[in-house]
């Protein structure tokens, strides 16, 4: 077999290996940013701590969408209200939760977004 033929196939097999989940509709897929290890005074949090931290995020990140999400022009007159590759505020629990490999990811409405930011360190629920 030539080196094109193993290199296609390796590729292939990779993009089949993919678990991340493709939204559909009117979705988003987004991750949960990573918890920190530490209390700001240096104290390490709990693994339940950290668990209950991700569960309450209140921060995603936009990682793709579905191909209806914000095409609705009745609803969203403006545009679309963010974009892959953004840091967004929901409410606490909000959309399905699944883990892939240690990292929690959330599929939500476009419409659970209710806003942006651009550096989500330090954002937590009050």
């Amino acid at each position: 077999m030539s080196d094109i033929n193993v290199e296609q196939t390796q590729a292939v097999a990779e993009e089949k290996a993919t678990q991340l989940p493709v939204p559909k509709g009117f979705k988003l897929l987004c991750m949960v940013p990573k918890v920190e290890e530490q209390f700001s005074g240096g104290l390490i949090k709990s693994d339940d701590t950290k668990r209950v931290e991700e569960q309450t995020t209140t921060v995603l990140f936009v990682a793709a969408m579905g191909d209806m999400a914000y095409r609705d022009e009745t609803r969203f007159p403006t545009g679309p209200w963010c974009e892959v590759g953004d840091f967004i505020l929901v409410r606490p629990y909000s959309g399905t939760r699944i883990k892939i490999h240690g990292t929690e990811w959330r599929i939500i409405n476009d419409d659970s977004v209710e806003g942006t930011v651009q550096d989500p360190r330090g954002i937590g629920r009050a």
